[in-house]
């Protein structure tokens, strides 16, 4: 496991600085929220359309690669809701719960990270999963949380949804990678240089903006967001492995890059969306907060328990 832990150091690291930065106002809170604008609109962006454009849609898509992923997200999330609703909070909470115990910061962390930590074959899966949480999982949460306050749904819900996910830069840069694809030529070697200059920010950047936003979070209901945690961190993964290992049969590479970003920690959008509701957003940042602080010790032991199925790292 050490020298797993000595190949992920480097990018706890990076957010380690960034936190500093943040606490001590070095960096302050509107210099993050520009350095997350230009990580999500143009060095992610650039790194997710690179990726895209060098993989054909068989690289990215597999049927049991879906179904494991899905069993796994939904096996947690309906624990995580669940439990809530035993506690007796309402639907809408229950919901951005669930969310936090399934959504990992796939975009910001899994993909620049994953990808240099277990190869360039990591760039399909990990787009996959990016995928279906952008698309199932915050359509159902707002399908929820839309449907719990109007008592109804309406086609109105479908149109929001709909220019959500064209808005969404992550989901337009991946789509337009796979449409280059599929023409079947290959990137001009300028375009396929800037890309990788301009992408070649996006770890870093990423890294350091996740680090610089954790210090203007504050914590709250700490026995909440501590289960939440554990949800993502530890049960997810769990849940995933038992869905690619066992029952689909999910390709072993593909499997442990499934795993590995299982484990990732709670993601930064699902605070974005608690706080666009209103619904317990200082319980997701906690959770958040938490989750990123113990996945330095989950995520290295995860993906040292993985690394057999990639053939090494």
């Amino acid at each position: 496991m050490l020298p797993i832990l000595f190949k992920t150091l480097p990018f706890f690291a990076l957010m380690g600085l960034g936190y500093l930065a943040g606490r001590t106002r070095f960096f302050t809170e509107e210099a993050t929220a520009w350095l997350t604008k230009f990580v999500f609109y143009f060095a992610l962006s650039a790194m997710i359309f690179r990726f895209a454009a060098n993989l054909s849609l068989g690289e990215v898509y597999s049927n049991e690669f879906l179904l494991a992923y899905l069993f796994g997200c939904a096996l947690v999330y309906a624990l995580a809701v669940g439990v809530a609703l035993w506690r007796r909070v309402r639907i809408e909470e229950a919901a951005i719960e669930g969310q936090c115990a399934v959504i990992g910061n796939t975009g910001f962390l899994g993909a620049p990270m994953l990808v240099v930590l277990l190869g360039p074959q990591a760039a399909g899966p990990v787009l996959m999963m990016l995928a279906i949480d952008l698309i199932v999982f915050s359509t159902l949460v707002t399908f929820i949380i839309t449907g719990s306050r109007q008592g109804r749904m309406s086609l109105g819900i479908f149109k929001v949804l709909a220019l959500g996910l064209l808005k969404n830069p992550m989901i337009v840069s991946m789509s337009l990678g796979l449409a280059w694809s599929a023409t079947g030529f290959a990137v001009p070697v300028p375009v396929n240089d800037f890309l990788a200059l301009l992408g070649g920010a996006a770890t870093p950047g990423a890294l350091f903006a996740i680090g610089a936003s954790l210090a203007f979070k504050s914590a709250e209901r700490m026995g909440v967001a501590g289960w939440l945690s554990f949800c993502k961190l530890v049960l997810h993964p769990l849940a995933v492995a038992v869905g690619a290992l066992w029952l689909f049969d999910v390709e072993p590479q593909a499997a442990a890059v499934m795993i590995a970003a299982a484990s990732l920690p709670v993601a930064g959008n699902t605070y974005i969306l608690a706080q666009h509701f209103g619904v317990a957003p200082q319980r997701v940042s906690t959770s958040i907060l938490i989750s990123t602080a113990f996945s330095i010790v989950t995520v290295t032991l995860v993906i040292a328990l993985v690394t057999p199925l990639m053939g090494g790292i």
